[in-house]
This record gives C-alpha cells, sequence and structure tokens, in this order.
C-alpha cells in the first residue's frame, strides 16, 4: 500500500499497473517478432504480405497478453483501439486521426457502455486525443530536420508537457488532487519503465532470472521517487468544484495544451480560475452542520463550524488493508477542502475507530481525543464528561463519560458530545452508550435537549430507553448501521419508541450520506435523493 501511495503522489501509478502503454509496448514488440519471422519464409510472404500479417499477429498476441493479465478495463480498452487501427490499416483506409479516435471511443462504449463512468476513460482518451490534435498541427515541427536522437528528445519532452497541461485539470475534476511533481517524475519514470523495467518483466516468461533484474532496476526509480514525494507541496489537493468550473477548467488546459498563437493560448487561463479557486460554503458565525457520511456499519459524522472543524468516530475497518477512512472520508475531507482541527474516536471498538489511522495519515494536524488509534503515534486527549470549548460561537460539550469510571466494556465510555448553535439549535452524538449510561446521564442532570441525535449504538435494543428519548426529545433520530447488517440495527422496538415521540428516523442505509445546518434544522438532506444512482430503487429497505 505504501508503493501505490508513492506512486500517486508522484503521479506514476499507470505505468505500474498493466495499461495501455504496456500493452501497446507488447503488441509492438510482437508485430517486430511476427514479421521478422514471417519474412523467414517466401512461401508465406507470397500468400499475404508481411507487414499485414505482423499487424494482426501483434494485436492477436497484446490481446492474449491482455487476457493473461487479468483482462482488466484499461487493457480491454487498449486492445480495442489497437484493433480498430489494425483494421483500417489492412482495408486500406486512410481516415483523419478524428476520425479513428471517434471510431476507438464509439468502439470501446459499445463494448462497454459503463466505460464512461471510469475516469480511465477520460483520462485516456483525453490524453491521446490531445497528443493527435498537437502533433496534426504541428507535425512539420519534428520532421526532417528534427531526427535523431535530439528530435526524439524534443518531441517526448514536448508530449509530456502537453499531456501534464491537458490532464491536470482534469485529474483535479475525477480524483480532487493531482500531482505537482508528476511532470517531472514521468520524465524519468515513463522511459525508464518502458524501455527497462517492462521488458525485463516480459522476458522473464522465458527467463526467470530477469524478474530479478526487473526488480532491481525499480530501485533507483523508487529513490528518486521518494524524494520527490518528499518535497513540499508534492500533491495538490483542492475542494471539488462544482460541474460547470470543473468542465472549463479542462477546457482550458485543452488550450493552453494545443499549439495555437500564444494568443490564443492564454485564453485558456481564465477558464482554470473558477476551479483553482473554488471553496465550498461554509456555516456561518455562530452555526454549524453535520455530515453523516455512508460509511455502511459504523458511526463517522464531520462537525463543521465557520472555521473549524472536527471528525466524530472515523467508521469501521472493512479488511485488513481497507477501511472507511480511506475510502470515504479522506476523499470526503479533501472534497470539501477541509482541514479537520479534530478527530474525536468515541470508543475502541473497530466500527468506530477502523477509519482512524488513514484519517490521521492524510490529517496529521488533527488532535486526537477520545482512545489511541492503532498504529499512530498521537497522544490522545481523553473524553471526560464536563470539558467545553468554542469555536466561532459555537460550544462543544463533552457530556459522558464521567471522571474516574471503571467500565469494561467499551461502548460503556463512549465520548458523548452536545453542539449547540448560538442560536441553541443542538445535535448529540452518543456513540455505543447503552441504557445503563443513558439513565446516568439523566440522574446527573445533563443537558441533553437536541434537534438532532445520533442514535446510540446505531439502534439497538439495548439504548435508546423511553426516558432518553423524552429528554432529548429530537426532531431527527439519525441511525448510521449497513444495510441488512448482522445485528439488525436499527431493531423494530427502537424505531417505534422515536416515532411514538414524534421523532423522525433516518436510517443511512436508505439515505445514504445525510447533511443537516443547524441554520435549517427542520431539514434534512439524503444523498441517495440528491443524487440518486442508476441502481438504487425507490422501494425502501
Amino acid at each position: 500500500r505504501a508503493d501505490w501511495d508513492l506512486f500517486r503522489a508522484t503521479g506514476v501509478a499507470h505505468l505500474m499497473s498493466i495499461s495501455g502503454l504496456h500493452i501497446t509496448l507488447f503488441a509492438w514488440i510482437a508485430m517486430a517478432a511476427v514479421g521478422w519471422l514471417w519474412r523467414r519464409s517466401q512461401r508465406l510472404c507470397l500468400r499475404w504480405p508481411a507487414q499485414h500479417a505482423a499487424l494482426l499477429g501483434g494485436v492477436l498476441l497484446a490481446a492474449g497478453y491482455a487476457l493473461f493479465s487479468g483482462w482488466g478495463v484499461p487493457a480491454q480498452r487498449t486492445v480495442l483501439m489497437l484493433a480498430v487501427v489494425a483494421l483500417l490499416r489492412l482495408a486500406g483506409r486512410r481516415w483523419p486521426w478524428q476520425q479513428v479516435w471517434l471510431l476507438a471511443c464509439a468502439t470501446v462504449v459499445l463494448a462497454d457502455p459503463w466505460a464512461l463512468l471510469q475516469p480511465g476513460f477520460w483520462l485516456s482518451f483525453v490524453a491521446v486525443g490531445v497528443l493527435f490534435a498537437s502533433d496534426f498541427v504541428a507535425g512539420s515541427a519534428y520532421g526532417a530536420g528534427a531526427g535523431g536522437l535530439l528530435g526524439h528528445v524534443r518531441k517526448f519532452l514536448r508530449e509530456q508537457w502537453v499531456v501534464t497541461l491537458a490532464l491536470t485539470p482534469l485529474s483535479l475534476l475525477l480524483f480532487g488532487q493531482v500531482s505537482a511533481v508528476g511532470a517531472l517524475a514521468n520524465l524519468a519514470a515513463i522511459p525508464w519503465v518502458t524501455l527497462v523495467v517492462t521488458p525485463l518483466a516480459l522476458l522473464g516468461m522465458l527467463w526467470p532470472p530477469l524478474w530479478q533484474a526487473a526488480a532491481v532496476s525499480l530501485e533507483p526509480l523508487v529513490a528518486l521517487l521518494q524524494a520527490l514525494a518528499a518535497w513540499p507541496g508534492a500533491v495538490l489537493a483542492l475542494p471539488a468544484a462544482p460541474l460547470w468550473a470543473a468542465g472549463g477548467a479542462v477546457l482550458g488546459g485543452l488550450c493552453l495544451a494545443l499549439r495555437w498563437p500564444w494568443r490564443l493560448r492564454v485564453l485558456g487561463l481564465p477558464l482554470l480560475v473558477p476551479a483553482l479557486c473554488w471553496q465550498p460554503a461554509r456555516p456561518a458565525i455562530g452555526q454549524f452542520d453535520l455530515i453523516a457520511a455512508d460509511v455502511g456499519q459504523g458511526n463517522a459524522v464531520l462537525v463543521r463550524t465557520a472555521g473549524h472543524a472536527l471528525l466524530y468516530d472515523a467508521g469501521p475497518r472493512f479488511g485488513l488493508h481497507t477501511n472507511a477512512g480511506e475510502r470515504v472520508l479522506v476523499p470526503l475531507l479533501r472534497s470539501l477542502g477541509v482541514r479537520l482541527d479534530a478527530l474525536m474516536v468515541s470508543h475502541s471498538d473497530s466500527d468506530h475507530a477502523g477509519g482512524a489511522p488513514a484519517v490521521l495519515a492524510a490529517q496529521p494536524g488533527a488532535a486526537l481525543w477520545g482512545v489511541a488509534v492503532e498504529g499512530s503515534t498521537a497522544t490522545p486527549r481523553p473524553c471526560t464528561a464536563g470539558q467545553r470549548w468554542e469555536w466561532d460561537g459555537v460550544v462543544f460539550e463533552l457530556l459522558h463519560p464521567p471522571p474516574q469510571q471503571d467500565a469494561r466494556r467499551p461502548n460503556a465510555q463512549s465520548c458523548v458530545l452536545r453542539i449547540r448553535s448560538a442560536q441553541g439549535v443542538a445535535a448529540v452524538l452518543a456513540g455505543d452508550i447503552e441504557q445503563p449510561q443513558e439513565q446516568a446521564l439523566l440522574a446527573r442532570g445533563a443537558p441533553l435537549a437536541a434537534t438532532l441525535l445520533l442514535v446510540p449504538h446505531h439502534g439497538s435494543k439495548t439504548s435508546s430507553g423511553a426516558a432518553f428519548i423524552e429528554a432529548v426529545g429530537p426532531r431527527w433520530a439519525l441511525v448510521q448501521a449497513g444495510y441488512r447488517n448482522r445485528y439488525g440495527h436499527p431493531a423494530p422496538e427502537v424505531v417505534q419508541r422515536y416515532r411514538v415521540a414524534g421523532t423522525e428516523v433516518v436510517d443511512s442505509s436508505a439515505c445514504g450520506a445525510a447533511r443537516w445546518d443547524s441554520a435549517r434544522p427542520q431539514q434534512m438532506q439524503c444523498e441517495r435523493t440528491l443524487q440518486r444512482r442508476y441502481w438504487q430503487h425507490a422501494g425502501g429497505r
């Protein structure tokens, strides 16, 4: 995982997978080999031209290599593109590059309509289209007078610059970040991986010791990438801009990449400004908002004020190598341009703390509250009832656990946080407390009244007693639970208790990510209602 993080940070991840570049290189080698062998037979050459046999053989062998490597979507796309170009040449057609490019696009989409939803489709076809367009306009720049090694080096440098200009805005649109050192890293990585590492890896199928040589050849490249990734600002992350701004930025990048006169190319610069300077709206002074992320069976709630942000819990661990922090929360924080002031892990259960290491790694400046996080050196500040602070006119107060509590069950030690706006609108985030802790809160006279309640223990029947619900009196009861989870959360009797109290229950398994704002406390926004996917039906659970 650390290797892939390094490759992404330096913009060379496309070289370290079975990419179109590798398959095209394999096709070129296979075509040369088939052509050489075909020319050794006079009979074969009389039956069919060696050039045609080499072209067909190169495509077929490349298809076999792609199938052998796993037949991933990028591999399928490359084989289809190679097949389209080969068929045109075999048919003696000389189409303009625009028609070849559009035919390849259409072929890929017909074979896989879902390719339009994949970032790789747009990155690969935009890159190829821009290179075609720039070479078509400036093809004479590298004619006979620019031959030899110097001409190839100049062409490679120009193509790398063109692709960087064109794809940087598109990468920001698709991923919310771009490697600031990617162009420099690719200058070294592309020729090294293409001409040294990949051929050694391929030839290793004939002589296995060459695989070790390929591994050794990666070591100096990895050392260079590590040095580049250590530069300040190596990765540029920006908030997700709206579609109109992102589309304008992509068009601006294309304008800058094409070999037009500079007076025309600079017209692309103003198109970049909205996306580069976009800042999502934040709550006003004295107000706060909540975003309950869709993390499945677990808690993760982002609280934002005018100038601060706190993440309450970090969602579950999905497996040994993946968790909600990496897959959901870090991209969410990046898309909103959020720099966390604090991460509060309510207790040590994995469905609350599983994503915390990834969040802390991506947000090293965040203070840690609650419990220690596995794999992190941050020292947590324990949650203790009575702790209180204020951000931008919004009051944060811990209601539980009390000082000196000795509880064996982690649930009983959950941090209970109450957030109150300047206008008195409040929300309570209750972790996994159960009815004994609820009764203790009531006995201490804790200020529980709130408009929104993060339902304790995901709606377990061991929590949400009638007296506790009455004391909170919420307008909204937010349940973060996985779809058809094995625990049966939320329990039907718990949902019924909230409904009897006049509270509307919002279940994340049907709502998706939920948004709530203290300035509009009577409104709850469900992401699956606002942006329903075509595969999501409206039939409820």
